[in-house]
């Protein structure tokens, strides 16, 4: 809807920005303008201004500034139109009526706002009725409370083929408003329209402004035709520009800056009962383009909850690939995978809100996941198929529309396919040349100062020898987690770990965490330990040293038996300690090689780039010395 300037001028000047900002935030008067905290950023010094004169706020913490309109929408996650209806309100003001033709459709669509609103309170009464008997079971087996259902209008359909049209006939609404609302099934072959909706738990979809458009049924009957059966497309409702729970998420959206995406309307209410009010969820399929604009306006970086199996692993390989082209700086996707054969409904209600915020912590960034899908699709252990992996990898960043990301999308998966590279000398690498598109370089990296992060790795990656590197980069978070999660070890290497060298720190604060909770006798178990480390705020740290470990490191883990953690850290400590001395070896060599680039300089550097490579590679061969864990037991 467009408003005039004249308009929008005499909104503001019947509302100073103080007296809109002011129900918000608290205000004194400073000189010619108006201080507060601010109410985008936690600050306890006010950094924000509000000037009527000039008629505009600011906000040092957060860069924020606008007028009356930008403020509304920015704390409140409405519309611009939204936002003016509700100023004009305010201000005493009638809002301007628009072309004839719009006026027509927009009382056309409130007039059916209005039969969906009473389907609604039709559904629910029934629910709450003699007909709702299994309904209702089903809701409590379920866990939800009836300030859930009530919050989101669950209602039930009853079995009859015509008790909607008779009800809606009583209220004086014609079958053509029913069948244009998507409530009746019709058609040639049709003698006579009928329900929809029959026998279904009845899930009402809402628009951004809170008004019902469509509903969602789940089947009573396990032999149904379609578990899950939605509205069919109307002028009201169009199912890939909709997002389920979309108003009411907005709000919590703001307070939280991030937004989560999952699968089902079971899944969107279980977590909003939990506490987890910033969820979505699309209509039963891929999300389209449409949905991820709406995502990408509610938050920059939403992300997508899914299932850990091979569905969800599709679910999140198709969103990948509608993503990728209109990726921004700054707008992405992250995606959190859910324990196998569990969804978030399931989740939440087997092991608590704090299990699902756990998955949600490890939520991984859309290159991680492309990354793994491209080695997962075919094996790479012959040069033409590692050549087909960067082939299929460039295609894929050239969708990529923005030349930014594109850029810095090329030269990350050109610092991932280093891994196939053994490394080259300083003195001898080629020193400029031409780059590939897309940001992938012909040229390889040098060692010296290059510090590759750690990779999260396939199961088919794993098995390839070029990988055994990575291994060490996952080191030093075995070892500590070796301790956290097994704090009898403690007594025994406390001062080990004190000495251990770490490169992260993150990892050092884990682990002063670790010795001061063993110092304190706060050590007997592995919950005291986790106890500990939440205390210091220091959980998520410690989740992300977890989702590091690749298989074989299993022995560090929680579930590995005490006897087998510590024959796995005394022997990852000795690689580890080794390997540390051989970096040392290897920056000296690189050294001297780059001042004199004799035979015997290079042949030294290739030697201890050798057992450099042989110790991060030992690993991959330490399975099996755990019996006790109950693991085929072999040698080291």
């Amino acid at each position: 809807m467009a408003f005039t300037p004249d308009f929008l001028d005499e909104i503001r000047a019947r509302l100073p920005v103080s007296d809109v900002v002011g129900r918000r935030v608290k205000l004194k008067k400073q000189g010619r303008e108006w201080a507060g905290l601010s109410p985008f950023n936690k600050e306890k010094t006010p950094s924000f201004f509000v000037n009527d004169q000039k008629g505009f706020y600011h906000c040092f913490s957060s860069g924020k500034h606008g007028d009356i309109f930008r403020f509304l929408m920015e704390t409140e996650g409405v519309t611009f139109p939204e936002a003016v209806e509700r100023l004009a309100g305010m201000a005493g003001l009638e809002v301007p009526k628009s072309a004839p033709q719009e006026i027509e459709r927009a009382q056309r669509r409130a007039s059916l706002n209005d039969v969906m609103d009473m389907a609604a309170a039709f559904f629910q009464a029934s629910l709450a009725g003699r007909a709702g008997t299994n309904a209702r079971a089903y809701l409590d087996k379920r866990g939800l409370s009836q300030e859930t259902r009530t919050n989101f209008r669950l209602g039930y359909a009853p079995s009859d083929r015509t008790a909607l049209k008779s009800h809606l006939a009583a209220q004086n609404v014609s079958v053509g408003d029913m069948i244009e609302a998507g409530l009746l099934v019709h058609g040639d072959d049709v003698a006579e329209p009928f329900d929809r909706f029959r026998d279904r738990i009845m899930f009402p979809i809402h628009d951004v402004r809170g008004r019902i458009i469509a509903f969602g049924g789940r089947a009573m009957q396990a032999d149904a035709p379609a578990k899950y059966l939605n509205s069919p497309e109307t002028s009201l409702f169009h199912k890939g520009a909709v997002l389920f729970n979309h108003h009411r998420a907005r709000a919590a959206v703001h307070q939280t800056d991030t937004v989560i995406a999952v699968e089902g309307y079971m899944d969107v209410i279980a977590l909003a009962q939990a506490g987890i009010a910033n969820v979505v969820a699309s209509l039963g399929t891929a999300l389209t383009e449409s949905q991820f604009d709406i995502l990408w306006k509610m938050a920059p970086e939403p992300i997508l909850c899914l299932d850990g199996d091979k569905a969800g692993q599709r679910a999140a390989h198709r969103a990948i690939d509608v993503a990728l082209p209109h990726l921004k700086p700054g707008r992405s996707l992250r995606f959190a995978f859910l324990p196998d054969g569990q969804d978030p409904d399931d989740l939440v209600r087997s092991s608590g809100r704090e299990a699902v915020d756990m998955v949600l912590s490890r939520a991984r960034p859309l290159v991680e996941v492309l990354w793994e899908r491209e080695i997962d699709a075919q094996p790479v252990d012959t040069p033409e198929r590692r050549a087909a992996l960067e082939s299929r990898l460039r295609e894929l960043v050239r969708a990529i529309s923005d030349e930014s990301v594109r850029r810095h999308y090329g030269n990350a998966i050109a610092e991932k396919l280093q891994i196939f590279a053994p490394p080259v000398p300083v003195a001898y690498q080629r020193r400029g040349g031409p780059r590939g598109q897309g940001g992938f370089s012909d040229r390889r990296p040098s060692r010296v100062g290059h510090r590759v992060e750690p990779l999260r790795a396939s199961s088919s990656l794993r098995q390839s020898p070029q990988f055994s590197g990575a291994i060490t980069k996952v080191r030093e978070a075995a070892l500590l987690i070796a301790l956290i999660r097994h704090p009898r070890l403690l007594d025994r290497h406390a001062e080990t770990l004190s000495e251990l060298e770490l490169t992260s720190p993150e990892l050092d604060r884990l682990r002063r965490v670790a010795i001061d909770a063993a110092a304190h006798d706060e050590a007997q178990s592995s919950e005291m330990m986790e106890g500990a480390v939440a205390r210091a705020g220091l959980s998520a740290s410690l989740a992300r040293a977890e989702a590091a470990l690749t298989p074989g490191l299993w022995w560090a883990a929680a579930t590995a038996d005490d006897l087998d953690a510590e024959t796995g850290f005394l022997h990852s400590l000795a690689l580890h300690q080794k390997a540390h001395a051989l970096h040392k070896e290897l920056r000296a060599a690189e050294a001297a090689l780059g001042q004199d680039t004799t035979e015997e300089n290079f042949s030294h550097l290739v030697d201890i780039q050798n057992q450099l490579s042989k110790v991060e590679g030992t690993e991959a061969a330490i399975e099996g010395f755990g019996a006790a864990s109950g693991r085929p037991a072999r040698s080291l």
